[in-house]
């Protein structure tokens, strides 16, 4: 049996199940969304410039959600979640992710909790973008690498390649494995989204990330992408000004079967923490310029808009 039809025979029932409740929504809903493009329109039409400082507001979804809005209004949403469409991980989220308008919606990799692109009401959707793209006030950098593939947490979750007959480490690996770190650079400001990448990128991807000032990472207690070494060994190599912990349990926004654990026990390890009130962090150069790994940390605080 080939590697296609394993997954086949593996999934098939879920998806199944799946479609005949109506569980599975794998197509662009967009044609029924009551927004439109002017907003797109007028930013293309007077441009803008990414480096000019400016307050940038930074919204936690839960998860590795997050909407980043730059100082002229645009909206950019990153890795938007959802629930195993082949029911083969469980239930992750209790909730759909909310259908919430933004200009442009982005995601890192095509694994569930991370793709969920037409549940925000995107003017515009760019799945796993590598090369720049540029618009009003925001300019997006998508930095190709790969996917971690060998886990280091308590949860060995990458041993079920050997079940889907696949190498997830192998050079010829499947989509999934693939991974697309994000820049966003607005309001003079330089923001990295890490996706699930593996611990150590490529040699251009390094250099990229050696630039940036806020760097939004998955650090969570169960290590499920990263190990708390691998974290500090990348703050360590990046230097950014920010870090913003993602990819944790958030009560409320999802769900214990997730095995995901909370980012407290690192968050309280670290000599520079502001523990954060609200769901919405507001950043500028003039505000982070003499931080250094200063944490960020959103908790449970989550918004549901």
């Amino acid at each position: 049996m080939n590697k296609n039809n394993k997954l086949i025979r593996y999934f098939a029932p879920a998806l199944l199940a799946c479609s005949l409740t109506g569980g599975v929504q794998a197509e662009s809903r967009s044609w029924t969304f009551t927004e439109n493009n002017n907003n797109v329109i007028e930013a293309q039409k007077n441009g803008g410039d990414p480096t000019k400082p400016g307050d940038v507001t930074i919204d936690f979804f839960g998860h590795m959600a997050f909407r980043i809005t730059s100082p002229d209004g645009l909206k950019i949403m990153i890795d938007p979640w959802r629930n195993d469409p082949s029911g083969y991980w469980g239930v992750w989220f209790p909730e759909e992710f909310p259908e919430v308008p933004v200009d442009l919606v982005l995601s890192t990799h095509a694994h569930f909790d991370h793709d969920a692109v037409y549940r925000p009401h995107a003017i515009q959707v760019l799945e796993r973008l590598s090369g720049e793209y540029k618009l009003g006030d925001v300019k997006v950098t998508g930095l190709a690498d790969k996917h971690m593939c060998a886990s280091k947490g308590w949860y060995k979750w990458t041993e079920a390649d050997e079940e889907f007959g696949q190498d997830f480490c192998a050079k010829e690996n499947f989509l999934h494995m693939d991974n697309y770190i994000q820049v966003i650079e607005t309001g003079g400001i330089k923001i990295a989204h890490w996706g699930d990448n593996r611990p150590i990128p490529a040699d251009h991807v390094e250099d990229v990330l050696k630039t940036v000032d806020v760097l939004i990472m998955n650090i969570d207690g169960s290590q499920h992408i990263l190990s708390y070494e691998d974290v500090d060994t990348a703050l360590d190599r990046y230097n950014p000004k920010v870090v913003i912990p993602g990819h944790y349990y958030t009560k409320g926004a999802s769900s214990v079967l997730t095995t995901l654990s909370s980012a407290d026990e690192w968050v309280d390890a670290q000599p520079n923490v502001d523990k954060l009130q609200t769901s919405r962090l507001v950043l500028n150069p003039e505000k982070i310029k003499d931080m250094n790994e200063q944490v960020m940390y959103f908790g449970m605080n989550h918004t549901k808009e």
